[in-house]
């Protein structure tokens, strides 16, 4: 007898492999001095079952960098972990909440690598428009997401300006309280480009508002935000403090799971209104216009740094 016959294993012929596309092709990153003025951008402390993380690059009004922004993971993240806290409140030392996204401040590090925490690629070895659109996809909106997610109730503490990257972070807490002279204000339409990266605008604002905060960039006040619903409370800067402490107070003495399920429930409800497939659609509609400046002025953002959209923020409110 003859047994079945013997099977043969066809490898493929091993050809030429394909030549990589030239937009494949990594870049060698460019080495810029960053200077930071401090070690600890974000300072943390827990009293009485609240952690309090405040962002502290007091001198340049809380520009948020690299370093700022996974020095705020590390906080948050730290805050999730320890059960002894029961509430997070999110602030700012000095004058202003935040200015924003660092676009001129001795510690900009955009072509600084960190070490990401969401599944994005690094940033600083990628060519042309991929390297902002890697490093914002982690930094900006990855990281924003996480922030918003996060299993306790979160609280913005918001005096004087909060501003385009500053709208971010106030935006992915769950409650807002702010002083009588805080405004709110996203300009970057001045650049060209339709809103910050974290695209909550129409979801925070009347559509029709929300068009006009940003075609506009005005400065909206803490007043008018209320009225619309996108503050909680306002109070004077002397009471700002006292004030959220007593409502995180109250925040701790609620069941832990009861808050967290409170939580998930209202971010559902969003999600089933489309914020999340919005925040993706505009997402690349901002790095379109990123990728327009740059071949038609040779500048992601239209040739503009810090000082002269501060410059230009005065001049229009008047200042």
């Amino acid at each position: 007898m003859f047994g079945p016959p013997c099977s043969r294993t066809t490898r493929p012929a091993i050809g030429k492999l394909p030549e990589m596309n030239p937009s494949d092709a990594l870049v060698t990153p460019q080495q810029v001095d960053i200077v930071y003025e401090t070690d600890q951008p974000v300072t943390y402390e827990v009293v009485d079952a609240v952690a309090w993380i405040m962002m502290n690059r007091p001198g340049f009004n809380n520009a948020q960098n690299g370093q700022m922004t996974y020095a705020l993971d590390d906080a948050f993240q730290r805050a999730t972990a320890d059960d002894a806290v029961r509430c997070i409140v999110l602030g700012g030392n000095g004058k202003h909440f935040s200015a924003g996204h660092d676009i001129g401040t001795p510690g900009r590090d955009l072509h600084q690598p960190f070490e990401n925490r969401l599944m994005v690629p690094g940033h600083v070895n990628k060519p042309a428009a991929e390297l902002l659109y890697t490093r914002e996809k982690e930094q900006y909106v990855g990281m924003c997401r996480r922030w918003r997610d996060v299993a306790k109730p979160t609280i913005a503490m918001v005096q004087g300006a909060c501003v385009a990257g500053g709208l971010m972070l106030a935006w992915v807490c769950d409650l807002i309280v702010a002083s009588d002279d805080a405004f709110f204000q996203d300009p970057v339409n001045r650049m060209g480009i339709p809103g910050v990266e974290y695209f909550a605008h129409a979801y925070e604002l009347p559509p029709r508002i929300a068009k006009e905060f940003l075609l506009l960039g005005e400065r909206m006040s803490a007043q008018r935000a209320e009225q619309f619903g996108m503050v909680n409370k306002i109070v004077s800067r002397d009471e700002l403090r006292p004030t959220v402490t007593a409502m995180a107070a109250k925040l701790v003495a609620q069941p832990r799971l009861g808050n967290w399920l409170t939580k998930q429930a209202i971010n559902h409800v969003e999600e089933l209104m489309g914020k999340r497939n919005a925040m993706e659609a505009q997402y690349h509609m901002h790095h379109f216009a990123h990728a327009q400046n740059d071949l038609v002025q040779g500048s992601s953002i239209a040739g503009l740094d810090a000082k002269a959209m501060a410059e230009a923020n005065k001049k229009q409110a008047g200042e």
